[in-house]
Order: structure tokens, then sequence, then C-alpha cells
């Protein structure tokens, strides 16, 4: 059995900004001379795994956020720290990097990767040029999101005493947030890819040299009911099956319903979609979601949407689609069906004998 399953997706965004650092993301078109919009992989990511915890009402994994005052009183901020702990399932999909010198290092690859949400055709995407600000922002939930403070050239953090004198002496806060400016709003026709790795879908390494886990994790997650299997990248542990079942159709939802929140775009936008093809040869979603250059004549060329059932992909067409292409296969419950669809591809995999 193909190990990967590949999914592309197409939405229609109006009017709404895709940012969570550095404004309206864009890069540069040369075949037609367009600056795109688009929306970064990593904040795909980001959404999708917060729709996930939504669907299986679990907690996202606590970030701890650093901070630290130079000698000059000037306070800066340092790499957040997540837990490496695969209990949380935003963990476990998305995997975790926790550097340290004075601490275990670990590292996990996501294995979901993602591309970025891009125009389906220079011709199908604008930005707009007016500008405004908004922020990354954790403060609607302080008590889940700690913040650490230390001084310049000192180890240990300071004390919540030491923190508040600090604040009343430069009269300043601490805020669970980072200002964002220069943003600019983006309408059309967008696209992202997701390349599902099953081999490494519920299976979490136990390499001590490449580590994924600490000890003391991997010991609390055996004495837990992990299972001890092997894949091709070594011995691992594998989430229990019933768990599995609990995330997989989770993760079928958050996959094609998730949303840009308000925490991370400045404008709502319902983003809906409009087709999915899903597939095990990521060659056939190029041609079941593409486009097509019409020369009528004109100054310019267009560009015509076109979603092909006949491609090699599975394909699912909503009911918005029509308005944006002719398609005579939409229907009001396609969504359900890729779904379904995604669900039962993740479930006939055999996580616990790959070898």
């Amino acid at each position: 059995m193909n190990p990967y399953i590949y999914l592309r997706v197409l939405r229609h965004a109006d009017h709404t900004v895709f940012c969570v650092q550095d404004g309206q993301k864009s890069y540069y078109d040369p075949t037609f001379g367009r600056r795109m919009a688009y929306s970064s992989g990593q904040q795909v990511k980001r959404s999708v795994l917060e729709a996930l915890t939504d669907a299986l009402d679990a907690p996202m994994a606590p970030i701890t956020f650093n901070y630290e005052i130079n000698k000059a009183g000037k306070m800066t901020n340092k790499e957040p720290w997540s837990p490496c702990d695969p209990h949380y399932v935003d963990q476990l999909i998305g995997g975790w990097m926790r550097a340290a010198s004075e601490n275990y290092t670990v590292k996990r690859r996501s294995p979901l990767s993602i591309s970025a949400m891009r125009p389906l055709h220079p011709l199908l995407g604008g930005m707009e040029m007016e500008t405004e600000n908004l922020t990354f922002d954790r403060s609607d939930r302080p008590e889940n999101h700690p913040v650490i403070v230390r001084m310049e050239g000192q180890k240990e953090p300071m004390t919540e005493e030491q923190i508040d004198e600090w604040l009343k002496g430069n009269c300043r806060t601490l805020p669970r947030r980072h200002w964002i400016p220069d943003n600019r709003r983006a309408s059309g026709l967008f696209v992202f890819d997701v390349a599902i790795d099953l081999r490494r879908l519920f299976c979490v390494s136990t390499n001590p040299h490449e580590p994924e886990l600490t000890p003391e994790m991997i010991e609390t997650l055996k004495n837990e009911g992990w299972i001890e299997s092997e894949n091709r990248f070594g011995h691992c542990l594998v989430l229990p099956k019933e768990k599995r079942e609990e995330v997989i159709p989770a993760l079928a939802h958050a996959l094609l319903n998730w949303r840009i929140t308000s925490n991370q775009a400045r404008t709502f936008s319902l983003m809906e979609t409009l087709a999915v093809a899903i597939s095990d040869n990521a060659n056939t979603l190029a041609g079941a979601i593409r486009t097509k250059l019409i020369d009528d004549g004109g100054d310019r060329p267009k560009a015509k949407p076109i979603v092909d059932g006949s491609a090699g992909a599975d394909v699912f067409v909503t009911l918005p689609a029509a308005g944006y292409f002719a398609t005579s296969i939409e229907s009001a419950d396609a969504l359900a069906a890729a779904e379904r669809d995604l669900t039962e591809r993740m479930l006939a995999f055999d996580y616990e004998h790959q070898k």
C-alpha cells in the first residue's frame, strides 16, 4: 500500500488578510509579472491543528514564552518552548522542536507536509495595496501560556515578585502578543496541497541518536499502552488503535474545514471550499484541479479554472463551485464525501505492522 495520501483543496477568498507575521505575505510571479498574496504552510498547519483540537475538544499544547532583560533594561523576545509531548494531539500531528543546552534536545518533524495557500493561477488571485496592522495574539488564554523573563547574562528566571517590581519601575507590561504592521488584503481562487506520511502519522521514533522523545517520555508512553513497533525509520512507539480511530475522523474534518481564525487574519472570509482532490499519486492532483489559458484576441490572456474528475484523483465539487467554473458534478454532500474518503484511507493503513 502506498504510504502517502495527497490532497489538493481549492478555495475562494474574499477581501481578507492572510497573516501571522511580516504583513500580507507575497511573492513575485515572473511569468505574468504579478505580485501574489499567499498564506504560508505554517499558518495553514496552525489553522488545521486548531480545527483538529476543536473537533476533539482537546487543549492545545501550552507554549512557554521567554523574555530576557539586558543590562540596559531593554526587554527582548527569546525562543518560545513547546512541551514536546505527544499526549497533545497538536504536538503529535504538528511536530515539535526544543533545543536548549541545559536540557535534552528533541525534535519531531510533522507527518503532514503542507504547501502555502496561493493563487490557483496568477490571473485568478489578487492583492490590494492598502495597508493595516494586526497582532500575533495569545492573550485570550493567559493562564495557558506562561511568560519567562531573565536578566541578560543570568540563567535563572526572575521570580514573580522581581518581574512585578521591574514592571512597576519601568511602566511596562508583559503582553502575550506581538505587533505585526503592514498588511494587505487578498481575493481570488486559492489552492493548497497536503502530503500525509502514513508511516509517521501515529508513530514516534525511539531512536536515541536523533531523539524525538526524552527517555522519561518513552517510558511513560510504554506504560500507557503505546505499542512498540518498527517502521522504515527504525524502532518506534505507535498510538493505540482506539486513540487512532478517535483522531483520524477529526483530522480528516480539520484538513477540509479549517479556517484562518481571527487570531491569524485581520478580517473574516468564509474561504468556502470549491473542490477537493485526493489521491495516492501526487501527479494526478495537478491535473484534477488546474487552469487553462484562453487567448480570445484581447490585450491579455485569461485563465479558466478547471476541475477534472477523469485526471486520476478522487474529486469532490461543492455547490458554490458552480459560480466560478462550469461543472455538472457539484453536490451538497461533497465535503462529507471527501471526509469519508480521507478517513477510510487513513484507517486502512497498518500502523503497527509496517515491517
